[in-house]
């Protein structure tokens, strides 16, 4: 990626940013001297206290460092909540668990369209591991659907059951990710270290037996050239095991950038998935702005979808953003809610544009259903069936 000009943060941020990476750097001495990436990364954005995640930065919208679908515009959620209306119809009744609530703001939306047509979930509940934002979705919340409260419950952990939906929009490409390097010897790690007053590459024997296994794996399904690099999320079956026991009855619906595994371990996608976000530039570069910017990976469809059936789950729908947001009547649903003035027609129109086109959400963020103990086909997913892609 070309370099470009990265704001330089203000002295209180940067002042932020040193303290955390004076953390990762006792770690990396702590540590034999380097770390995995997927510990640089957990303690980057999560952190007790200073990790992006657990700090007090504005991170979504037009004042932070990315916008979610949920912040252009209320037209996602409206259409997310016609497949819940459908789920909590057909189920009699049931609860919504949000996995990462972000602003907030899509959890106000959805609150309020499923009003509307008399389709609330019992329970609404959050789970949210960064108190910064758990306040700002309660103030939000509070502010715009107080009447709705006595629903909405913030938790710490999992419940122990729960009939209805689990909903995670961009959770799964923040989960912390190891990376490796296909080398001539065999499988490399890619880890980090500390080295002339900045964090830079280590490359290592894996740190780790099960990344040698899973990249093992991995290669015999597609080979991967000499040089090549990419990552690998560890983290995610024991993961994914957790949400779909969670389940008793309902669906799992995620939203997130991401590929089946053949598109992601593509020979011609050699350098990975790994991106970083900063004041809506995005970039290459982890190793700056410590606990600043947000680090992602993209999210392998196929792996989610393999662990969860392994868990009980059922491979309801597969597709495009664009795709599920039309078979939910995104369109029928932007001419009920006609803009006032020709700004606000102009406003909706880009929105649109955003969520839908290939060249933006549309194509790049995929969305998966998961079903557990529900039989009835997804409005969402009819057309393209895109499951043959995993």
């Amino acid at each position: 990626m070309h370099p470009m000009k990265i704001p330089t943060p203000d002295p209180i941020a940067q002042s932020h940013s040193n303290k955390l990476t004076d953390l990762i750097r006792q770690e990396i001495t702590a540590s034999d001297g380097f770390i995995s990436f997927a510990r640089f990364m957990q303690l980057a954005l999560y952190a007790p206290g200073l990790g992006y995640y657990s700090a007090g930065q504005h991170k979504f919208g037009k004042g932070g460092d990315f916008i979610t679908a949920p912040e252009i515009s209320p037209l996602f959620s409206q259409c997310i909540a016609e497949q819940c209306q459908q789920i909590l119809n057909e189920l009699g009744k049931g609860d919504i668990l949000e996995l990462g609530a972000g602003s907030g703001v899509f959890a106000k939306d959805l609150l309020l369209t499923l009003e509307k047509s008399n389709s609330l979930p019992e329970h609404y509940f959050i789970l949210e591991v960064s108190a910064e934002l758990r306040q700002r979705q309660q103030q939000l919340l509070t502010q715009h659907c107080p009447h709705l409260l006595t629903r909405i419950s913030w938790l710490d952990s999992l419940p122990a059951a729960l009939n209805g939906i689990i909903i995670a929009n961009e959770v799964l490409d923040a989960m912390p990710v190891h990376c490796f390097r296909m080398d001539v010897s065999g499988i490399k790690e890619r880890c980090v270290t500390w080295k002339d007053n900045h964090f830079v590459w280590k490359l290592t024997e894996p740190t780790t037996s099960s990344l040698t296994q899973a990249i093992e794996l991995l290669s015999q399904e597609h080979p991967l050239p000499e040089g090549y690099e990419s990552e690998i999320n560890l983290m995610l079956p024991a993961w994914i095991e957790a949400i779909t026991s969670t389940l008793n009855k309902g669906v799992i619906l995620f939203f997130d950038y991401g590929y089946g595994r053949g598109e992601y371990y593509h020979p011609e996608r050699k350098m990975g998935t790994l991106m970083c976000y900063y004041q809506h530039q995005r970039h290459d570069n982890p190793f700056q702005l410590i606990g600043l910017q947000d680090i992602t990976a993209h999210v392998d469809f196929t792996n989610v979808a393999e662990h969860a059936c392994e868990a009980g789950c059922t491979l309801a729908g597969y597709t495009t953003q664009a795709a599920f947001l039309l078979n939910c009547h995104l369109l029928e649903l932007a001419q009920k809610t006609a803009a006032k003035t020709s700004i606000d027609e102009i406003n909706q129109i880009q929105a649109i544009k955003k969520l839908t086109l290939p060249s933006e959400m549309g194509e790049l963020i995929k969305v998966m259903a998961l079903s557990k103990n529900y039989a009835k086909t997804l409005c969402g997913f009819p057309l393209p069936d895109r499951r043959r892609d995993l």
